[in-house]
């Protein structure tokens, strides 16, 4: 985002203005939290702004502040659709592509209003007239800590605020472990805390609240874990009757795919989850080292990301799914092992 970009936006946000803020299908943690940071910042200068996420997101994430003002489009469809055409300024957090909303593509595409974008993922599309892309940050929250920089605002960051980019942060960078953790993610971090964010607090509201059945179907996942030690590979499966069996509810499996790329020399990992109602496997890919996941989910199953973490789908069965990528391992062997 240039100089004259941010000059350009200060202007347009200095009178109120009726704003729609949109994250992702499927939203997460980073989704939400820079969704709901956003709403809180826009707030104290008096614009009318709301939260309109494509569907609904998990229980772990409920506390955040502002969670009761989110409007969930697939419950609203009419209200939504008439904010999203009465809106002045969009906001689209944490994608760069309007078909990672689902049913929102339609309305938002053919919305009048400004857009923004602000997101970490590789390959934008241009449909936004303001873009802030950066492949190399940890999360779309750290990128709206550093827009709200540029804008001269980092003042108006409050504990609510705090909380949320410190929510998305911190759970899109595997707590801090993974190689998008920088030098600045914990200078900003630090800062996040400083205004109010409760780092202890949040991590338990995040990842100590877990219900019984939800521990039960990771042990499934766990038992369902596959090494494949020629390629460094490992893969979890989960079919809609062990999610159904354990009483699945959203959310319950974020994270999941982190074990199979925990175990010892594993470079690659993925899991393959049955969504039956959807007719779609949804896979989720991370990688240890140089291995990009991002170009193996474009190339082979309809995804991308980034480099050490993507996500993508298929519609051909879990059981041929799985042979497929099995089948698609040796083109990729001396990628592995490097």
């Amino acid at each position: 985002m240039t100089k004259k970009d941010i000059i350009e936006l200060k202007q347009l946000l200095s009178t109120p203005r009726k704003i729609v803020i949109v994250p992702h299908k499927n939203p997460d943690g980073d989704a939400m939290g820079s969704s709901l940071a956003m709403y809180h910042y826009l707030l104290q200068f008096g614009h009318k702004a709301s939260v309109i996420v494509p569907n609904d997101y998990p229980k772990f994430l409920k506390w955040l502040p502002g969670d009761r003002s989110v409007m969930i489009y697939e419950s609203n469809v009419k209200k939504a659709k008439a904010e999203i055409a009465a809106a002045d300024i969009l906001f689209t957090l944490d994608f760069n592509a309007l078909n990672r909303t689902g049913a929102m593509e339609i309305p938002l595409s053919e919305s009048k209003a400004i857009k923004v974008l602000i997101d970490h993922h590789q390959q934008p599309d241009t449909y936004a007239k303001f873009v802030y892309s950066d492949v190399a940050m940890s999360s779309t929250c750290e990128m709206v800590y550093h827009f709200l920089e540029m804008l001269g605002d980092n003042k108006a960051i409050t504990a609510d605020i705090a909380s949320c980019l410190y929510v998305g942060i911190m759970t899109d960078t595997g707590s801090f472990r993974f190689s998008s953790t920088t030098s600045t993610t914990h200078r900003v971090v630090a800062d996040l805390i400083e205004k109010g964010a409760n780092n202890a607090e949040i991590h338990k509201n995040v990842y100590d609240n877990n219900s019984h059945q939800r521990l039960q179907l990771l042990g499934c996942a766990l038992n369902n874990l596959k090494v494949i030690k020629e390629y460094q590979t490992a893969y979890i499966t989960l079919s809609q009757e062990e999610l159904n069996h354990f009483n699945f509810k959203k959310g319950d499996t974020e994270g999941v795919v982190n074990y199979a790329l925990s175990v010892k020399d594993v470079q690659f990992a993925a899991i393959f989850i049955e969504h039956k109602v959807e007719k779609i496997i949804k896979i989720s890919f991370r990688s240890n080292g140089s291995f990009d996941v991002n170009t193996f989910a474009r190339n082979h199953f309809d995804g991308g990301g980034h480099i050490n973490a993507a996500g993508g789908r298929s519609e051909i069965g879990l059981k041929d799914t799985i042979e497929k990528f099995i089948a698609i391992l040796p083109d990729y062997k001396n990628n592995l092992k490097s």
